[in-house]
């Protein structure tokens, strides 16, 4: 989630705990590469916004999009809840320090289908119209 944020070059600081989101059970571990945390989600939202990228050639990743990371982060982190545009507005550039200038169009389509799965659609919605608005 934040380490592809930070591998999409939209947020500043480095990411020391690798977030992910799985279709099985949440859990976390620790071994000589790092701390991993995975999240639980629901099957037919995993898909959503994932790319495959294939690094010097040699072996290929699935990561998240920007959108799908953001959407993913908004869904797992408990007791958030944004109420309104310029929540949804305050979450990305003061909580997350998004710099949304840093990309110039974003593919908001992908908001919308996270939404649909009904964990925080409304929040989403709110997301996806600030992108979509500036």
């Amino acid at each position: 989630m934040q380490s592809a944020l930070r591998f999409h070059a939209l947020i500043p600081e480095r990411v020391t705990v690798m977030v992910s989101a799985t279709t099985k059970r949440a859990r976390n571990f620790q071994n000589s590469l790092g701390l991993f945390e995975y999240e639980s989600v629901p099957p037919k939202y995993f898909s959503v916004g994932i790319q495959q990228l294939i690094h010097e050639n040699s072996y290929a990743f699935l990561i998240a999009s920007p959108e799908k990371a953001i959407c993913d982060l908004l869904i797992t982190t408990s007791g958030l809840r944004l109420q309104s545009r310029r929540a949804a507005y305050n979450y990305l550039v003061e909580d997350m320090r998004i710099d949304l200038d840093e990309r110039p169009s974003w593919d908001t389509e992908i908001f919308r289908q996270c939404a649909e799965f009904g964990r925080k659609g409304r929040e989403l919605l709110f997301i996806e119209n600030v992108l979509r608005n500036g």
